[in-house]
């Protein structure tokens, strides 16, 4: 499987086995082995691998939790594999809405990926039985129509590209502020720090700085991709209650920890001069 990076730039990966290929409404999807364990490839582009989707989903989700004055309603849009609506329940959230547009591609996922929801889980999940309903829906018309209020909102989506892609606009500044309207925290996965593709984490910081009053950076120090968390109203030191929060939560993340947490906030020199 050859991933496209950056122009000029691809990364090739051995699937030892492919276990489900399909072509769905909405994308490519290809799930396979490789060194890193079973892996989820969308149009081409790696989404998750067996190895290092904690470490994606913790980076994603951990800082909101930090950030959200409580964890009881919490919207999540995209991760179809499920792992970021069930890392909210463990973190005592009691009522998730999950809303990903591809239903196969999330059933998929349910049979073939060892991590995220079992096929009995989504199968409850589609049902809303138990804390966590699946959606099938469009992300942007589901935020637009929706009269309930999110403690946390989480947009987790392939990501942004350059060309015409149906979920390019929910990056759109205009999307951030319809998520900021029902949610008190609204994360989002934000782009590579890299210099060689950065160009997706430069517009969304600048989005996030045009729709919230408050901005927070975390990168994953043991994977490539940044994320940012937006708060309405003014924090007078979000660092401080994130790392005074990390001992109370209870769910004790595998791949964050107190020194880690003040490291990856500091958003890389080029981002902040920019």
């Amino acid at each position: 499987m050859t991933e496209p990076l950056a122009p000029g730039l691809t990364r090739t990966w051995e699937l030892t086995e492919v276990v489900c290929e399909a072509h769905t409404e909405y994308q490519h999807l290809v799930i396979g082995r490789t060194r890193q364990g079973m892996a989820l490839f969308a149009d081409g582009e790696r989404q998750s691998t067996e190895l290092s989707q904690l470490v994606y989903h913790e980076a994603l989700l951990v800082p909101a939790l930090l950030l959200a004055a409580r964890i009881e309603r919490v919207l999540v849009i995209g991760s179809g594999e499920g792992v970021v609506s069930q890392l909210a329940v463990a973190a005592g959230a009691t009522h998730v809405d999950h809303v990903d547009i591809d239903r196969e591609a999330v059933r998929l996922c349910a049979r073939h990926l060892p991590y995220g929801y079992t096929p009995e889980e989504l199968a409850a999940a589609e049902r809303g039985l138990g804390p966590v309903t699946v959606h099938y829906s469009d992300g942007w018309s589901f935020v637009e129509n929706s009269a309930a209020a999110y403690d946390i909102v989480v947009i987790d989506l392939p990501d942004e590209r350059p060309c015409a892609a149906q979920h390019n606009r929910l990056y759109d500044a205009d999307f951030l502020e319809r998520c900021r309207t029902i949610g008190r925290v609204v994360t989002a996965q934000a782009g590579c720090p890299t210099l060689w593709r950065h160009e997706s984490l430069h517009w969304a910081w600048r989005r996030f700085h045009d729709v919230f009053d408050r901005v927070v950076y975390f990168g994953s120090d043991e994977h490539e991709w940044a994320f940012l968390s937006g708060l309405s109203g003014q924090a007078d030191d979000p660092l401080a209650a994130m790392s005074a929060r990390l001992r109370t939560l209870p769910y004790r993340p595998s791949t964050i920890d107190a020194e880690s947490l003040v490291a990856s906030t500091v958003p890389p020199k080029g981002l902040r001069s920019s």
